[in-house]
């Protein structure tokens, strides 16, 4: 590794770009004595395997557990966290055969890790103590003996949700006995999974309740601002943390790297996707075991393909080089993790579904492309690197991102405190409902019972609907269904879209997609990527939930995009009050996928557009929207800083209209039809209204600037495009890409979690007014932060509009500008300057 590390910061050309080379010092480890209360046989156990005593933080997590404290463990990757709970637990079942205990991990492949670790620590213990672990892939056959038999259980979420809960008779042995429950991945638990999995321990204590046992609970969690807030809100009680970090650790190389400016003056970088290939290359080439982490399932096989072609170049066998992410089957996904184990997989290109603590061996090196999301995550995929060897290296490559720019700008928010707050919402009456079903399936609710916030009056509209029957004070589910089967705790909606390959007549599953999501990835049309292959999706069942595909051949990908539109429906709070107003409530959106684009690999120009012609998807949330006061608002029109609203004139309606009707109600760019039940098409002006000097009662250019040779009709989505390739960015329009770009550094959300809307004349203020809303129903909390932290937001984007090295403005900062940008980033900073005065 040293080599070529050393050879890197001898390349010129390589270092130009590199916006921080960190070297994170090797670290020793403190130690501390056994607990004295610890069991002798575990401290045997524990020296077979060269451990003598444990780090500072073991043994003050065994200590407070066996005080009978519920725990959040925060340490690095790699730091012994399981010790943490593993010891507590088995001392217990050394000491009472009945004691049971549940391990709860957010995916299968961390279970069989932690199974493999169980039975190796255990192998001696006298009395043997039963480890199982039930999940999907456990046999009809096997799952009798392991209900009889297990006193460790290892499962996850969605097993004890669909699988466990509502067969609880079946499991009354774990249920009484049931002394621990372990929640690792802690920090995974946020948004809608942590929402809902909040609510799946509510219905895990209520029949535990019923059974007579009341467990301590245990979690373990990578880096966050709020652990302690976070596992109290899932677990509804009071928890310890602990997080003074005694493990080891070895030196680290931490490498910032920004993509070398094609356009100083516009901002422009090289792709970050080809950059993270040649960097990734370097790494495999000279025998370095890497791991690529892409954003996202369209990434990861893009980024797939050019490691391959590289990979080539060293004469590497490309089949060497493999993919891992959400939607390959479970054969799939283990034979990587062998691959990767046992070094027949050289290279491996993935999405955050590998950033977890699966055991994939010894990786030299870690090429992260593009900011995952948050700083817990970024920190994750970096420990996936080093974790046996004595140097690993850790490239971070930013993309043209606002927010990947911002980083590189401010390193100090990698190597600092991490400034995230995993949110979570579990009274989400769309969550909430689902759940309060099934804890009535499961459980008759007795009077007076609680279950959430609202729990009481979802079960009131449950028995109007006739699912459950009220009688004497208790309330009893006489549904049909059974209704944990219908809700799926990782997403919003309660359904997925079934990928089927039907190249050879016969249809293969190959994959799966949410159906919030499949409209934008398995529309009929795109290209979905699945290791490496190329499929065409020749139709998208929308009422079957089936998307078919046939293997294709072809040289470009596809992106599709969504428009909606919003109105507010209430307001829960406010503050009028200074410059930039602020306000938090409810919102109905209106959200269409419309069209998408065909993009060449490599040159990655756009070849040709489609349409997408799916129903809307109409939903209730949460939004924050901020402002402008009217007379800080007149103020910065009179200076130029923001745009005037356009009058277009008494004609406008008409000629919009004669302009939809003429182009058959379809987008001219991207030739998708306008929704009968959503939101209408815009119509543009090829040559800017602004520019024919309309003033009302004045004159009547407006004639002039609406005649329908001026006019074009566009999609929201090719519109916005349109607009920013042709004209100045506006200061408004600035600021919300700005915030908008900045907003997942606080939230510790995806992007795609939170929309933004900018309106110069918003219907509820009145003004210049920016909008940002959950993408969830119901929200979970995402805008509610948001306005919490409205002046901190707007201190970032002066910082990231300000301190960006462009001229005029980029896509790093206010995003793409056209030729006559001019002022644009100028006015922005001016503007929110006057906004936090």
């Amino acid at each position: 590794m040293m080599p070529l590390l050393d050879r890197l910061r001898l390349d010129p050309k390589f270092m130009a770009n590199v916006a921080a080379w960190e070297k994170i010092p090797s670290r020793s480890a403190r130690y501390a004595d056994f607990p004295k209360r610890l069991d002798s046989r575990l401290i045997e156990a524990l020296n077979r395997r060269g451990i003598s005593s444990l780090y500072t933080h073991q043994a003050d997590s065994v200590e407070a557990a066996l005080r009978g404290e519920n725990l959040v463990v925060v340490t690095g990757t790699a730091s012994g966290k399981t010790l943490c709970y593993n010891l507590p637990i088995l001392q217990t079942c050394l000491h009472d055969s009945s004691a049971r205990a549940l391990y709860l991990f957010p995916t299968k492949a961390l279970a069989q890790d932690q199974a493999a670790e169980l039975s190796a620590l255990t192998s001696n213990l006298q009395p043997q103590i039963s480890i199982r672990i039930y999940d999907g892939d456990t046999s009809q056959n096997q799952r009798p003996a392991i209900r009889r038999e297990a006193q460790l259980l290892i499962t996850n979420p969605d097993m004890l949700h669909t699988g466990v809960l509502p067969h609880h008779t079946k499991w009354s042995e774990l249920f009484a006995n049931l002394r621990w429950v372990v929640l690792d991945e802690l920090h995974t638990y946020r948004g809608v999974f942590g929402s809902h999995v909040a609510n799946v321990i509510r219905r895990l204590k209520r029949i535990c309740k019923f059974y007579g046992s009341d467990p301590q609970f245990i979690c373990a969690s990578a880096t966050i601002a709020n652990p302690k807030e976070l596992a109290e809100k899932l677990l509804e009680a009071p928890v310890t943390l602990v997080s003074n970090d005694g493990s080891p650790r070895a030196e680290k190389h931490f490498i910032l790297y920004n993509p070398p400016l094609i356009d100083p003056a516009l901002g422009l970088r090289r792709s970050y996707t080809l950059e993270s290939k040649e960097i990734a290359a370097q790494f495999i080439g000279d025998g370095v075991q890497t791991v690529v982490f892409g954003r996202a399932r369209a990434t990861v096989e893009v980024l797939l393909g050019y490691v391959r072609d590289a990979a080539e170049k060293f004469q590497i066998d490309p089949k060497a080089i493999r993919g891992y992410r959400g939607g390959y089957l479970p054969n799939e996904r283990r034979e990587i993790e062998r691959g990767l184990r046992d070094g027949s997989v050289r290279g491996v290109v993935a999405t955050n579904a590998l950033e977890l603590g699966v055991d994939i061996g010894q990786l030299g090196a870690a090429v992260i492309a593009g900011y995952p999301g948050s700083i817990a995550s970024l920190w994750q995929q970096a420990g996936r690197a080093g974790r046996r060897s004595e140097t690993s290296a850790v490239a971070f490559v930013a993309s043209a991102a606002p927010l990947d720019q911002y980083i590189a700008l401010h390193p100090r928010y990698i190597f600092e405190s991490s400034p995230e707050h995993a949110l979570i919402n579990p009274d989400n009456l769309a969550i909430l409902l689902s759940h309060v079903r099934c804890a009535a399936f499961e459980l008759p609710f007795e009077e007076g019972e609680t279950f959430g916030e609202a729990g009481e009056a979802l079960l009131e509209i449950l028995e109007e609907s006739g699912e459950v029957h009220e009688s004497g004070g208790t309330a009893t589910w006489v549904g049909d269904s059974y209704p944990a089967e219908a809700v799926s705790l990782r997403t919003s909606g309660d359904d997925r879209v079934v990928i089927q390959d039907v190249t050879d007549g016969k249809p293969v599953v190959i994959g799966e997609v949410d159906s919030v999501r499949a409209p934008i990835h398995v529309h009929t049309g795109a290209v979905y990527l699945h290791e490496g292959r190329q499929y065409l999706v020749a139709e998208l069942k929308w009422d079957e939930r089936i998307a078919t595909v046939t293997a294709t051949e072809a040289d470009y990908y596809t992106q599709a995009s969504e428009s909606a539109t919003l109105e507010v429906l209430d307001v829960t709070d406010a503050d009028e009050r200074g410059p930039a107003r602020k306000a938090h409530g409810t919102a109905l959106v209106t959200s269409q996928a419309s069209g998408y684009r065909k993009v060449k690999r490599y040159t990655h120009e756009t070849v040709g557009f489609g349409e997408i012609d799916l129903p809307p998807r109409e939903f209730q949330t949460t939004a924050y929207w901020l402002w402008i006061a009217p007379e800080i608002a007149e103020q910065l029109m009179d200076e130029g800083v923001l745009l005037r609203p356009n009058d277009y004139g008494p004609n406008w309606e008409a000629q919009r209209n004669a302009a939809r009707a003429r182009d058959n109600f379809r987008c001219q760019q991207c030739n998708a039809v306008e929704p009968r039940d959503g939101p209408q098409h815009h119509v543009h002006h090829l040559r800017p209204f602004r520019e024919f000097g309309y003033v009302r009662g004045e004159n009547e250019n407006y004639k002039l600037a609406n005649e329908l040779d001026n006019l074009m009709t566009l999609c929201p989505s090719c519109h916005r495009q349109v607009e920013s390739a042709n004209r100045a960015k506006s200061a408004l329009g600035g600021l919300a890409h700005a915030l908008g770009n900045l907003a997942p550094l606080y939230l510790m959300c995806d992007p795609r979690d939170l929309s933004n809307l900018v309106e110069s004349k918003s219907k509820e203020t009145g003004g210049p007014t920016i909008t940002f809303y959950d993408g969830v129903p119901e929200g979970i909390g995402l805008s509610g932060r948001l306005y919490e932290l409205h002046d901190e937001l707007l201190r970032g984007a002066l910082e990231l509009v300000r301190d960006c090295p462009c001229s005029d403005g980029c896509p790093a900062c206010i995003g793409p500008v056209g030729a006559d940008g001019g002022e644009s980033k100028a006015l922005t900073v001016r503007l929110v300057d006057a906004l936090m005065r």
